[in-house]
């Protein structure tokens, strides 16, 4: 990033200092074209301005949108981009929901709305939700069906053993950056992002289901030929 400020400082110098001057100084020939570099003058004025310290800070000149999203892991503290909100299912691990989250907002204040969304597009209320500790002082609506990891009071056998699967969630978000592009987004914008992130669940979901036609198809061939070698065996012994 200090590279790409420095170029764009050493090529904004021989330039007009602001948006504003550019276009209060250009002629009515040149006015047309003024205004279709507006937007990236303007971005190289935010670029120039940012300081280290600042909230809101521009990383991309092409992506305006992306942000840095600390990460909390010893192997890569930052990552950048736009979060997402993945909902899957406890036993399959079938994605539910997939929602991209511009202004990279706090996971507690997102959960309402990823549960919301669920249950708009399945149609059934959901009964529990198992979330990670970043969730804590989350703005769901019911407080009684919401279970953090780590959780010990209040819990029974079935919930105990259904909060141990939450972790299961991790290999398939993984599964979703590698094979489904969910970590390297090529549409624009912001509606690119929510577009990207629901294609993701969809080609995840479709991932699934062939691997489970191909389980249930070996099952199938697998029990026609149990089926057919003992009757192979038979007529053998008889024709001798």
């Amino acid at each position: 990033m200090p590279g790409s400020t420095t170029v764009a400082a050493r090529s904004w110098s021989a330039s007009p200092p602001s948006t504003a001057s550019c276009c209060a100084r250009a002629t009515p020939a040149s006015a047309s074209g003024c205004s279709h570099f507006a937007r990236a003058l303007a971005l190289v004025d935010r670029l120039l301005a940012q300081q280290r310290h600042d909230t809101g800070k521009l990383y991309s000149l092409h992506a305006p949108e992306v942000e840095c999203l600390a990460k909390g892991k010893a192997h890569k503290k930052y990552e950048f981009g736009v979060k997402v909100s993945v909902a899957v299912t406890n036993r399959s691990g079938f994605v539910l929901g997939m929602m991209a989250l511009p202004g990279n907002p706090y996971d507690g204040h997102t959960l309402d709305g990823a549960a919301r969304q669920v249950e708009r597009l399945t149609g059934t209320p959901i009964a529990r939700l198992y979330v990670d500790r970043g969730y804590r002082g989350h703005n769901d609506r019911r407080k009684d069906r919401v279970f953090l990891s780590g959780q010990r009071r209040g819990l029974t056998p079935t919930i105990r053993k259904e909060l141990r699967r939450r972790s299961a969630i991790e290999p398939a978000i993984g599964h979703m950056k590698s094979d489904g592009r969910l970590g390297r987004n090529y549409l624009l914008g912001t509606l690119g992002d929510a577009i990207n992130a629901i294609l993701a669940g969809v080609g995840y979901n479709l991932r699934l289901i062939l691997n489970w036609l191909r389980a249930l198809f070996a099952l199938i061939v697998t029990a026609l030929l149990r089926i057919e070698l003992p009757q192979t065996q038979t007529s053998a012994i008889a024709s001798r």
